[in-house]
């Protein structure tokens, strides 16, 4: 079984903001990836880290996605559909907010991933690697600016 685990960070938000992505088998890290945008928040942090996974679980069969975000848990398996329906409106007739990322979000998914939540900042190992990355890669970039 392939689990993967996401985290998006944002230094300030909107600010700098970085994903990361742990990939693992059988509890073993077989993967890690992160990426870096100068100008974003954090929900957009956390639904690219969840894309980003996605295009790297096409190929591996089942999987476990693992999210510390609500936000991204809720909205892939239940809002979506709604939105959808709605002509892409929350239920308070308002635009949907980061709609390009979910948007790109629900086509990669499919039945083969299976959505977890994970609280953040709670211990689970993996969890916290995946927020490392993300942070990290936010400070090397505002280091790389000095």
């Amino acid at each position: 079984m392939i689990k993967i685990y996401t985290d998006g960070a944002c230094s300030g938000n909107p600010g700098e903001g970085g994903w990361g992505v742990v990939v693992s088998r059988d509890g073993t890290v077989i993967a890690t990836y992160s990426g870096y945008n100068r100008e974003t928040t954090n929900n957009r942090m956390e639904l690219t880290a969840a894309i980003e996974a996605l295009k790297l679980a096409r190929d591996m069969g089942k999987v476990r996605l693992y999210t510390d975000s609500n936000y991204v848990r809720q909205g892939i398996t239940d809002w979506i559909k709604k939105w959808k329906k709605n002509g892409w409106k929350t239920a308070s007739k308002k635009a949907v907010k980061n709609k390009d990322l979910w948007e790109k979000l629900n086509d990669l998914n499919n039945d083969k991933i299976d959505w977890y939540y994970v609280p953040g900042h709670s211990g689970v190992k993996l969890n916290e690697i995946a927020d490392e990355l993300a942070t990290n890669i936010i400070k090397y970039n505002q280091k790389k600016e000095d």
